[in-house]
């Protein structure tokens, strides 16, 4: 398989990532899972995902659509389409499956696939995490990563407008 063709393998469906999480589940795999837009990806991007990946043996990305990026952050988003971004999650090392989902936030996702731990930013409290209640009920964790400071989609699009 070539490299492109192994990036893209990572790309999967709601369907195909809760066959995939089954299967992990047997083989007794420890999987992550974490959510975001992933628009530009950045220095800060790069350090969450490694230290998520480090959370377990397997780390699933959910992805929002482009509908649900418009619906949270408005018309002039994502500056990137929903397969442009996939396809770039999917080429970082640590990144395991990429699975889009629709709705404005992943709770849909979380609940079938059930993750062994969930991870989000430290700029969220584990009460304030859209599945953590999920997760806990089913004997798994939920964790915070701290940030890279100045590091962010927004910084990034405020300077290159103002340069």
């Amino acid at each position: 398989m070539n490299n492109l063709a192994s990036i893209v393998s990572k790309l999967v469906s709601l369907s195909d990532i809760i066959e995939i999480r089954n299967s992990l589940r047997k083989e007794g795999k420890k999987v992550v899972f974490s959510n975001g837009c992933f628009d530009i990806i950045h220095r800060g991007h790069v350090e969450y995902l490694s230290k998520a990946k480090d959370c377990g043996d397997i780390l699933i990305i959910g992805l929002n659509s482009d509908s649900s990026i418009k619906n949270i952050k408005g018309p002039e988003r994502p500056l990137q389409d929903e397969y442009t971004r996939s396809l770039v999650m999917a080429s970082l090392q640590f990144v395991d499956y990429v699975v889009l989902f629709d709705e404005d936030t992943p709770i849909k996702l979380i609940s079938k696939i059930i993750p062994d731990v969930l991870v989000k930013g430290a700029d969220y409290k584990v009460e304030q995490i859209v599945g953590a209640d999920v997760v806990l009920k089913s004997g798994g964790e939920v964790k915070t990563i701290e940030l890279t400071q100045g590091h962010s989609t927004t910084n990034i699009i405020n300077k290159m407008l103002h340069n």
